[in-house]
């Protein structure tokens, strides 16, 4: 095993060939993980749109899932298993479960952001979490679940790692035989989510070769990984076979993807194309203006 990484240093300079050298397997190019497709969405030469319903709670659930299709929408997500006969009613998908969350014998709230799956001494919770989420996922044929890694707290990267691939290994057995990929989300820790360790994707990228399962993944989220790291088309390209799902964004401020940001969503929507993924890409942009027209208009724009 090489040397424990080293949080500040070594991922903020991962194109060097010292980082390179401590990520020995972060880039490794013979791996093969197909991408993962939702199963109640129709075959496309391009990718799917889906928006998440947190950005919108001011408009029904109903109300967004009625008015979905003539925005351009095949999925809304980030909802719980209580909501999916809602949008099914409306021939919609959803391309990412929301996370479950419980408590811990001990009292701690974990399946969320700060606490997840980099602690030991969660694991038993989650796994009982995620074995039901798991289920209900696949009987609606749904086939993306979102998790976290939790945050530091002083925990090494390498540490890490390794707690992240020991509790995800256990549910990975249910999750191939259910078809249910679970997606690990990229967040910045530098303006949104202060500590989180799943921050940058070299680091998703080797947690992925660890737990060593087609149905274990990446949630690039655009908006996060500009903050974090930046160079996105050059690493979607690189990393696209780890990444079975996309969330926007705009960047300063997280707001609508249009002109007053700055991240070519165009550009960047032709590289997502170009690597042959047919999954979703999702809207995740906190409206400043009338949001279904913000949501109409970001969706032409990535639509490619």
């Amino acid at each position: 095993m090489s040397s424990p990484i080293t949080r500040r240093t070594a991922l903020r300079t991962l194109a060097s060939a010292a980082a390179v050298a401590s990520l020995s397997r972060v880039r490794a190019a013979d791996e093969k993980i197909p991408a993962a497709m939702p199963t109640a969405t129709p075959a496309s030469d391009s990718f799917h749109h889906s928006a998440c319903k947190w950005c919108y709670p001011k408009i029904s659930l109903d109300d967004l899932a009625r008015d979905a299709k003539d925005l351009g929408l095949a999925s809304i997500e980030l909802i719980n298993p209580e909501d999916f006969t809602t949008i099914q009613k409306y021939s919609l998908v959803c391309a990412m479960v929301n996370f479950p969350t419980g408590k811990t014998p001990q009292g701690v709230t974990v399946g969320g952001i700060t606490k997840a799956f980099n602690r030991l001494e969660h694991h038993d919770t989650l796994v009982e979490l995620y074995t039901k989420q798991i289920a209900a996922t696949a009987s609606a044929g749904f086939t993306n679940l979102i998790c976290f890694s939790g945050n530091c707290e002083g925990m090494s990267d390498q540490q890490g790692l390794e707690n992240c691939a020991i509790g995800l290994k256990r549910i990975m057995d249910l999750a191939e035989k259910s078809k249910v990929t679970i997606c690990m989300e990229l967040l910045n820790s530098k303006v949104n989510h202060k500590d989180y360790m799943c921050d940058h994707t070299a680091w998703g990228v080797e947690l992925c070769k660890r737990v060593g399962s087609e149905r274990f993944k990446l949630l690039y989220d655009i908006y996060h990984m500009q903050i974090m790291e930046g160079d996105v088309i050059r690493t979607i390209q690189e990393s696209n076979k780890y990444i079975a799902h996309y969330h926007t964004g705009g960047n300063p401020g997280r707001h609508e993807i249009d002109e007053t940001q700055e991240l070519n969503y165009p550009a960047i929507s032709r590289a997502i194309k170009a690597t042959g993924f047919r999954g979703f890409v999702a809207q995740e942009f906190v409206p400043a203006r009338d949001p279904l027209t913000s949501l109409r208009a970001a969706v032409k724009l990535c639509t490619v």
